[in-house]
C-alpha cells in the first residue's frame, strides 16, 4: 500500500520564537496562521505549511535521543527552497527583512536563477525562478 501524504509542514527550530515569527511574517509579507506559545505555522500554499517551534520545545521530545537543537544553532542544517515570480522583488525584501545574504541573484548549473539567505538561525533561504521564465 502506498502512503497518501494529506499535506507536507516543514517545522524549524528557533532559538528565539517571537523573533524568528517577525522575521519570517516580514519575508511571507503575511500574519501567522497560527501563532501560539510553543508554535508558529505559516499556510505557504493549500498543502505546504512552514512551522516554527522553539529549540527548548522540541528538545522536550527528542531530549533521550537526539542532542539539543540549540547546539546546532547558527550553522545550515536545512534549506527552505521557494519557486517565486519576481525574485528580484523576493531579493529587494529579503535583505529588507534583515536575512544574511549568503549568495547574490545568479544562473545556476541545474537550470535555475537563484539567491541565497540565512534567517537568524542558520536556516538557508533561496527564491529560485526557472531559468526560461527569470525576469
Amino acid at each position: 500500500m502506498t502512503t497518501h501524504i494529506l499535506y507536507t509542514e516543514f517545522i524549524l527550530y528557533v532559538n528565539n520564537l517571537q523573533a524568528s515569527t517577525v522575521f519570517y511574517s516580514k519575508l511571507f509579507r503575511k500574519i501567522p496562521d497560527l501563532n501560539a506559545s510553543g508554535m508558529t505555522e505559516f499556510i505557504l500554499s493549500p498543502n505546504c505549511k512552514l512551522g516554527l517551534m522553539p529549540d527548548n520545545g522540541i528538545a522536550k521530545i527528542i531530549s533521550e535521543k537526539m542532542p539539543h537543537p540549540n547546539k546546532g544553532t547558527g550553522i545550515p542544517r536545512c534549506e527552505l527552497y521557494f519557486y517565486v515570480d519576481d525574485i528580484e522583488a523576493e531579493y529587494a525584501n529579503a535583505l529588507k527583512c534583515g536575512a544574511k545574504l549568503i549568495s547574490p541573484i545568479a544562473d545556476r548549473d541545474w537550470g535555475d536563477k537563484v539567491c541565497y539567505f540565512a534567517d537568524n538561525d542558520g536556516h538557508i533561504i533561496a527564491f529560485a525562478v526557472k531559468q526560461n521564465s527569470a525576469k
